[in-house]
């Protein structure tokens, strides 16, 4: 069977679920082959130098199965910690130099474009193994790729979801107040207006310990990743239904939609939160907000999965016990940039959003250790391991393996029954949704992503209105594309969110 024929089933929920059953048995009653694959040879004694961001999420992984990979396979690893904002361009200096600084980088899918000249393709004995069919597919067949090359390997599932306190929402007076203000009952929102609306509610009343609450804790600071939350919102607003790859470019122009009026809402959405947000918001980066929800400052907030098991962690949260989970927000209208219109969506429409899209491993080209690298990174995240690092808050690693929704008795070791079958469903159902859109990968990334956020800290500053901020974020986005060739960046983009190649 090829490998295109097995994902093909691996898609299909019941083969997905008996492909994540045994893989589990086979690892219980394994230790050296837990990730399917003969272990690579001459291993012994080698020394590999991983390059990682200098962040608990994933750095911590990589030291752990650094060791236990030592001890079951004989090499060495050495993890260089690199702060996220020089993350791309340290890495990338490695790939094109002349020194080879990295065996095995930790990387962005968004950067896969830039990156996938300089990384060695996955061998054949890897790609076609079965441990990949249980990776879902919107991770495997879509951010493991670039130019029909196997590049890369997901250890990490990134889909952004909603946090709320079940024990602000379930509250019998804040009940009747905001049905007495809203006349609909307080329930976590399924589109983003109902979300604004909830967290101006919640502003200013007072929780269980007598401190005052704020609505919502997203990040707004530059650079602490804020960019996420402003896309997932636009998500909703610029992908009318039946139309990929709407969000970001106009597929057959490549001319810039990020100053179209679905944008310009979003932006000013994610602008205006920040008034039932606490007070130091503006200066917030994701750790903050997220440490404001686990603190219980705030009702609501917005976040990858790591939220999920670090709050119920009595450790690193003062709202366990209290915490529930949405799918993201929607809307009952989407702006169709080709109609020119808002075009209604009847009984509203969720879009989840892969913010980030995970993070990916890959094996640069100069490797002096390449099947050292390749079987490192397979112990990295065979199901054992992944499964381990997915319960735990602090390795900022989310589901991404079929395997990890169905093993619910080792979630409910970290999590309260009610929550541990809430925080899958939603993240899976997130995942499996047919409306699931897909984050920026093209050639300058970086550049393209650098240029939005210099507009956005504008727009947040009160320098310039929305629309006036998001038109020169569109021109700056105009003179990259032109910069790396407007043809070739059209086909990157088509082929990145699912496109057909476009017409001569």
């Amino acid at each position: 069977m090829t490998t295109g024929q097995r994902h093909g089933r691996a898609a299909a929920l019941g083969f997905a679920v008996l492909i994540a059953a045994s893989l589990l048995a086979r690892d219980a009653a394994s230790t050296d082959r837990m990730a399917g694959t003969k272990p690579a040879e001459n291993v012994q004694g080698t020394v590999l130098r991983v390059g990682v961001q200098a962040a608990p999420a994933i750095s911590l992984p990589a030291e752990t199965h650094g060791r236990t990979w030592t001890h079951a396979h004989g090499g060495r690893v050495e993890v260089v910690r690199i702060p996220f904002e020089h993350l791309y361009d340290r890495l990338m200096a490695g790939l094109t130099g002349t020194d080879a600084p990295f065996d095995v980088i930790f990387h962005a899918p968004g950067w896969a474009a830039d990156f996938a000249p300089y990384l060695r393709e996955m061998p054949a004995r890897i790609a076609e193994d079965e441990s990949f069919d249980d990776i879902h597919p919107v991770f495997r067949d879509r951010l493991m790729r670039w130019d029909g090359r196997w590049v890369s390997v997901t250890v990490d599932g990134d889909v952004f979801s909603g946090y709320y306190r079940r024990d602000l929402f379930e509250d019998p007076i804040n009940r009747r107040a905001f049905a007495r203000r809203y006349g609909r009952p307080l329930m976590p929102p399924t589109t983003w207006a109902q979300y604004r609306t909830i967290a101006a509610f919640f502003t200013g009343r007072t929780g269980p310990d007598g401190q005052p609450v704020y609505g919502t804790s997203e990040p707004f600071a530059r650079g602490g990743q804020e960019v996420w939350t402003v896309f997932a919102r636009a998500a909703a607003y610029t992908n009318p239904p039946g139309v990929a790859g709407a969000q970001f470019f106009d597929p057959d122009t490549m001319t810039p939609r990020i100053n179209t009026p679905g944008w310009v809402r979003a932006v000013r959405e994610y602008r205006d939160i920040a008034a039932f947000s606490p007070p130091d918001a503006l200066r917030n980066g994701i750790t903050e907000s997220r440490r404001a929800f686990l603190d219980g400052h705030t009702a609501m907030a917005l976040d990858w999965g790591d939220t999920g098991t670090m709050a119920e962690n009595p450790k690193h949260s003062r709202v366990a016990g209290c915490v529930g989970y949405f799918v993201l927000p929607g809307s009952d209208e989407v702006w169709n940039a080709d109609t020119d219109a808002w075009q209604p969506i009847p009984n509203g429409r969720r879009v989840p959003f892969l913010a980030f899209g995970g993070w990916v491993a890959a094996v640069p080209r100069n490797a002096p250790n390449p099947d050292a690298a390749w079987d490192y990174i397979l112990w990295f995240s065979n199901v054992r391991n992944s499964m381990a690092d997915v319960l735990d808050g602090r390795t900022g690693v989310n589901p991404y393996r079929y395997s990890h929704f169905v093993e619910v008795d080792a979630w409910m070791r970290v999590l309260p029954p009610r929550a541990a079958a809430d925080y899958i469903r939603v993240i899976r159902s997130s995942l499996d949704s047919p409306h699931a859109a897909l984050d920026l990968r093209l050639p300058g990334f970086q550049a393209y992503m650098d240029s939005f956020e210099t507009e956005l800290t504008r727009i947040l500053a009160g320098e310039v209105p929305v629309q006036e901020g998001l038109d020169a974020a569109a021109a700056r986005w105009e003179a990259i594309t032109d910069r790396h060739g407007r043809a070739a960046q059209r086909a990157h983009y088509r082929a990145s969110m699912g496109l057909a190649p476009a017409a001569p």
